[in-house]
C-alpha cells in the first residue's frame, strides 16, 4: 500500500536492526513499561509477520518515499488480553524520532483506516495507550475516533502503581464521517 509519501510493506531482514533501534530509544518507548532488547524487537517482528499469515494485515513496515529509508510501522494487530472491549482490531503506530512531526503516523493511519473498513470489512476499530501518550491520542482524535472515559482501563500487563498502567480506550466505526 501507499500513501502519498509513503510505502507500507511487509518487514524485510534489514527492517530489523533499525526497528530495533527505535525500540531501544527511551524517547520513542516513553509510554511503554520498558525500552526493548534486540531479542525482543526480533521476536515482535515475527509476531507482526506471523499475524500478517494469520489474518491477511498487520503492522506494516513504514518506508519513505525517494529515499527507502525504515521509519516505523502502522497498522491493525488483533487484540486478545482480557478486557470488557476485546477481541478487537487494534490501529497503532511507532516511529523512530527523527520521523516525528512530519504527519507520517497521520497519513498511514488514515490509509489503514480506509484499509479496515474497505477492504478488510471491519466494523469497528480501537486503539489504545496510556493517558500520558498525548501525542498518539491526538493522531487518534485526527483519525476520527472518539473516547468514552467510561472505557479507559488498567493495562494488565503493566504493573500496578505504574503511571502507565492507567489507559485510554479510542474507538472509530465504519461510516463515521
Amino acid at each position: 500500500m501507499e500513501t502519498e509519501r509513503l510505502i507500507m510493506r511487509r518487514w524485510r531482514e534489514e527492517d530489523r536492526e533499525p526497528f530495533a533501534a527505535m525500540n531501544a530509544d527511551p524517547e520513542v518507548m516513553e509510554h511503554f513499561p520498558a525500552p526493548l532488547t534486540r531479542e525482543q524487537s526480533d521476536a515482535m517482528v515475527d509476531r507482526i509477520e506471523r499475524h500478517f499469515d494469520e489474518r491477511g494485515y498487520g503492522l506494516w513496515a513504514l518506508e519513505v518515499i525517494g529515499t527507502g529509508e525504515f521509519i516505523g510501522f502502522t497498522g491493525l494487530a488483533w487484540q486478545t488480553f482480557d478486557a470488557p472491549f476485546l477481541p478487537a482490531a487494534e490501529i497503532g503506530w511507532r516511529l523512530a524520532r527523527p520521523a516525528w512531526g512530519h504527519g507520517y503516523a497521520t497519513e498511514a493511519a488514515r490509509r489503514v483506516v480506509t484499509y479496515a473498513f474497505e477492504e478488510a470489512g471491519l466494523r469497528d476499530i480501537i486503539s489504545m495507550t496510556a493517558t500520558t501518550n498525548l501525542r498518539s491520542q491526538a493522531v487518534m482524535r485526527r483519525l476520527g475516533m472518539t473516547r468514552d472515559p467510561a472505557e479507559d482501563f488498567d493495562f494488565p500487563s503493566v504493573p500496578e502503581g505504574n503511571p502507565l498502567r492507567r489507559s485510554v480506550l479510542y474507538r472509530l466505526r465504519a461510516g463515521t464521517p
